[in-house]
C-alpha cells in the first residue's frame, strides 16, 4: 500500500513539474489567442510581452467582428517557439473567413510566459 501511495505521489510531483515547463508556454499562447478573439484587452495586456505592449491596439484586430477559435492545440517546440494547430473563424456580415493558427514566439518575463508575436 505504501508503495502505491509513494508512486502516486511521485507521479503527482512529476506532472506538476511538467505543467510548469514548456506546457506553460503553450497555455499562455492559447490564453492569448482566446483573449484576442474575445477582445479581452485586460487579458491580452497581461499575456503580451513587453516589447509589443505599444502594439496592443493593433493586436485587437477582432474588436468589431464576431470570431471564434476551432480545434486549437498548441505545443512548445523549444527555442521560445509554440506551434498551434486549428483556426480562427471570423464572421464578416454573413461571410466566414478562416485564419489558420501557426507558430508564435514566447518569452518568459517575471516568471510567466508571454506571447511575443507571430514567428512565421
Amino acid at each position: 500500500m505504501r508503495l502505491i501511495l509513494g508512486m502516486c505521489l511521485i507521479l503527482l510531483v512529476l506532472s506538476a513539474c511538467a505543467a510548469t515547463g514548456e506546457d506553460a508556454a503553450a497555455r499562455a499562447v492559447e490564453q492569448y489567442l482566446q483573449a484576442k478573439v474575445e477582445t479581452n484587452e485586460t487579458e491580452m495586456r497581461r499575456l503580451l510581452c513587453s516589447p509589443l505592449e505599444s502594439q496592443l491596439q493593433l493586436q485587437m484586430s477582432f474588436a468589431s467582428i464576431e470570431a471564434r477559435i476551432e480545434d486549437m492545440a498548441c505545443q512548445s517546440r523549444g527555442d521560445n517557439l509554440v506551434r498551434c494547430e486549428g483556426r480562427i473563424v471570423a464572421t464578416y456580415g454573413t461571410e466566414e473567413q478562416e485564419f489558420p493558427l501557426g507558430a508564435y514566439g514566447v518569452v518568459q518575463e517575471d516568471g510567466e510566459w508571454k506571447w511575443c508575436g507571430e514567428a512565421e
